[in-house]
């Protein structure tokens, strides 16, 4: 692993020291105190860290007292820094590196002078005249690299902000979930900290159990390197939550490295990382709650017909069915069962209002069906059973069999099909409730991609603006954009390639892992397009995402279906995920007549296809995905070139 997300530093020395004493000090019960009792978790972790300072070689036992010393002989506020600049845990983990690889160049943080020695360094230390200078220096992700290999102060420097009572604590959740995604995730690739290492250092292993070190899942989507080259430092490495088909994490919290996987400390982290993820996910359903977004949903003809077809139009796959539907929300899939014949529904929904109101319409409508049958009177007689819950949670709330289900129906699709990881929660009742054989509707997914040009991207508006060109905003936006992922509706005339499918999900026989992937897909441009026919260039600014999902004949064998989300047909909420190159490339079919020199993408070397590599992962905050981007221009004489990894957060 690269020592720096910067060039080689030169008192890389004080770093490389601290290191060797850390190995020394490494033993059974020295790894941060988080073998013992969960009463003397913190003051054994105090005692036993060993904080470098970030600027002298001073060390500490504890972040705060660090932290004191840094303020006070070095004018370095962090927590200050932090709230005035408003930086999550990423933000800071960014700050704490940044201003590592700044001090090993004896280089000012703040200011960018350049001292001859690290003492003149000190002797040079200052206030900060302009922190939003900082927070364009740290904005670069490269900064996420730890530059001290297994520094403690990574992961402690907001311990005092936690309480002790971690179901109380009044934190921000997704600084807290960002924090412990990153410690537990990602980081543990990062540190590479060996397995002969970390298995000197663990407990025994419980009988029936494991041994605390576990060796990287492959149920983990790394994207480590550039398409043409093997330096991991060219490309970002995503992790998969493994969370086993349900909306909670495993106990196994860290299971890449087993750091935190036994004992009373990892315990605490479990139970904390469980509150903040129940904590999301009641707000997540709780934002389900609004009428606003059903409506919109209901309001989509476009899902609603794809929907209404499957289920109504197949009277063989229906008729005197036991259905489960998984999120339910209004309950209309429900009720479209029940007109179709099914003997019972069972719609799950973990919106606990959602849940009344599905109830209330169930009733209303003559279909509701009381879960206590003795004492009911006709009008509890029907078919439809609302369950307040999550799935993963059922069995607390209904006596289902196993594999008892005829017919599983779900809307869970999200942005660029992924977001809001609600397709391992359909996986989960598919394989608990399922019968053998038994529908899943829909039962294919298919993510596709091409590319876009100029007409997508907001640069035409600001090109004339009542005469008068306004394009340098154009051009800032599509710079901003590129960091960013874009949910907006693109329009099929727009699209400057042919579309490629880049990922086909199969829901009867895919695995809860497959939800996190890599692809690699070329896009050529349209060989149709104007600019083409006149030997002028085509320029893409970046690739757009879409999905469609498919009711096929394996299961609607009366009345196969498909709902898309395509710039060529009709709207829908879902619209198209956007993605936006740093800089736009240039596509011809035909060869140029140019110097040899030029760039591949260029104006005067247009790239013939575009080699894309893109990955998709669930993100370290919950219900968010990661997308990773990597493009590499290719000629029709085979050169190459490639350009920087982007990442995007979808959230």
């Amino acid at each position: 692993m690269a020592s720096s997300p910067d060039q080689e530093p030169a008192n890389l020395e004080r770093y490389e020291s601290v290191e060797d004493s850390e190995d020394d000090e490494e033993g059974g019960e020295e790894l941060g105190g988080w073998t013992t009792d969960v009463e003397d978790e913190d003051d054994d972790e105090e005692s036993n860290s060993s904080f470098l300072c970030l600027f002298c070689e001073t060390m500490y036992g504890s972040c705060a007292s660090l932290f004191d010393h840094c303020s006070s002989a070095h004018h370095f506020d962090f927590h200050g820094i932090r709230k005035a600049l408003g930086l999550d845990f990423y933000g800071s983990v960014k700050l704490v590196n940044y201003v590592r690889s700044q001090v090993a160049k004896n280089r000012c943080w703040c200011c960018g002078l350049e001292c001859i020695s690290n003492q003149d360094l000190l002797n040079h230390s200052h206030e900060a005249n302009s922190l939003e200078d900082i927070k364009l220096h740290i904005d670069d992700d490269k900064y996420l690299n730890p530059f001290l290999q297994e520094d403690p102060l990574l992961y402690s420097f907001d311990e005092d902000e936690v309480g002790e009572d971690d179901s109380s604590t009044l934190v921000d959740k997704e600084e807290l979930l960002k924090d412990l995604g990153e410690l537990l995730e990602r980081f543990s690739l990062n540190f590479e900290l060996s397995v002969d290492k970390a298995a000197s250092i663990s407990e025994p292993t419980k009988e029936g159990g494991r041994r605390d070190v576990a060796s990287t899942s492959n149920s983990k989507t790394e994207i480590a390197g550039s398409m043409n080259s093997g330096n991991p430092s060219n490309g970002a490495t995503f992790l998969q939550k493994e969370t086993g088909g349900d909306l909670n994490l495993r106990a196994e919290v860290g299971s890449s490295n087993g750091m935190y996987e036994d004992g009373q400390g990892g315990n605490c982290l479990k139970r904390r990382t469980a509150n903040i993820v129940r904590t999301v996910n009641e707000n997540y359903f709780g934002a389900y709650s609004s009428f606003g977004i059903h409506r919109e949903m209901i309001s989509d003809k476009v899902r609603m017909d794809a929907y209404s077809q499957a289920i109504l139009r197949n009277p063989s796959l229906l008729s005197g069915a036991v259905v489960m539907d998984v999120g339910c929300g209004t309950g209309i899939l429900s009720l479209f069962a029940a007109q179709a014949g099914a003997s019972k529904v069972i719609a799950v929904e973990a919106s606990e209002k959602m849940a009344g109101v599905a109830n209330q319409i169930a009733k209303d409508n003559g279909l509701w069906r009381s879960g206590r049958p003795d004492g009911c009177d006709d009008s509890c007689k029907g078919v439809v059973e609302v369950v307040h819950s999550m799935v993963e949670e059922l069995d607390k709330s209904i006596q289902i069999q196993p594999h008892s289900v005829d017919v599983l129906i779900s809307e869970w699709m999200g942005y660029c099909l992924l977001y809001e990881s609600m397709l391992n929660s359909v996986l989960y009742a598919r394989d608990r409730w399922l019968k053998p054989g038994g529908a899943i509707l829909p039962d294919t997914a298919t993510i596709f991609a091409a590319g876009f040009g100029k007409g997508a991207t907001s640069i035409p508006f600001w090109e004339d603006v009542y005469g008068f060109s306004m394009s340098c905003i154009g051009k800032e936006i599509v710079e901003d954009a590129a960091r960013y992922p874009i949910v907006d509706v693109v329009n099929d005339g727009d699209l400057v390639t042919d579309a490629v499918v880049l990922q086909a999900f199969d829901l009867v026989t895919m695995k809860p892992d497959e939800v996190d992937f890599t692809s690699n897909i070329e896009i050529a441009p349209k060989l149709a397009g104007l600019a083409d026919k006149e030997g002028k260039p085509t320029w893409c600014y970046g690739v757009v995402l879409w999905f469609e999902t498919g009711f096929t004949s394996r299961f609607c064998k009366d009345f196969p279906a498909v709902l898309s989300t395509s710039p060529s047909t009709p709207k829908t909420h879902w619209s198209q995920t956007i993605l936006t190159f740093r800089e736009p490339i240039a596509m011809s079919s035909k060869r140029p007549r140019a110097d040899g020199l030029a760039p591949v993408g260029s104006d005067a070397r247009p790239a013939h296809k575009i080699r894309l590599r893109i990955s998709i992962a669930r993100a370290p905050e919950h219900r968010s995905i990661d997308i990773s981007l990597e493009a590499v221009g290719i000629d029709l004489d085979g050169r190459k070139r490639s350009w920087p990894v982007q990442i995007f957060n979808l959230c």
